[in-house]
């Protein structure tokens, strides 16, 4: 099977995916992968995420068995409970309130599929929520408006003023597309983004 290099797909329809994977400067193009995100009954959080991550790169490289494939998935945890994007104000407004002076482990786990081969990893961020005030949580609900976020803040932006601490060994991966992790992948798939990127 002939592998053509230079064409990298991002199984993923995600804005802040794509937006993270072009600071490489490798071009590429995305794909929806229409893989069904219901964690499975008695299913850990980060095998969950590890689990979508695969599905959706191979469920498109299934279509483009040619290229490189990455897939992604984050599921944020507080003790053993998966916490899920709000979808709306209040459900956010609820669920900082629970995150409030908490440490919660955002799994971030990534695919690379490139021929017959499958590599995956689990990213884990631990950050902690400062107590936050309830005028708090409703002023950044207001003007972030994270709903499509697990975990309701977004630390790329104004939600990283709600953490005390945030530890993980890839800065990247709360975004969740864990960028020094996939560079290694590339690099095992012949592709090296230092070498290859066209800022």
């Amino acid at each position: 099977m002939s592998l053509d290099h230079a064409n990298i797909i991002l199984a993923t329809t995600s804005i802040y995916k794509k937006q993270m994977f072009a600071r490489l400067g490798l071009p590429f193009q995305s794909m929806s992968p229409n893989v069904d995100e219901i964690p499975q009954k008695g299913e850990t959080p980060p095998a969950c995420a590890q689990r979508l991550a695969i599905a959706k790169a191979q469920a498109i490289a299934q279509q483009h068995p040619h290229s490189i494939v990455i897939g992604a998935d984050q599921v944020a945890t507080l003790g053993h409970n998966i916490i899920g994007k709000a979808g709306s104000f209040a459900k956010a407004f609820q669920q900082l309130q629970a995150l409030s002076g908490q440490s919660v482990q955002f799994h971030s786990a990534l695919a690379v599929c490139c021929g017959a081969e499958t590599l995956s990893y689990d990213v884990i961020t631990e950050c902690h929520f400062r107590d936050l005030t309830d005028a708090e949580i409703q002023h950044y609900l207001e003007v972030e408006q994270p709903y499509d976020t697990a975990g309701s803040a977004k630390a790329e932006s104004l939600g990283i003023s709600l953490m005390s601490s945030m530890r993980s060994d890839d800065p990247t991966a709360i975004i969740g597309l864990p960028l020094i992790e996939l560079c290694r992948m590339l690099r095992h798939f012949g592709v090296n983004p230092t070498l290859s990127a066209q800022l």
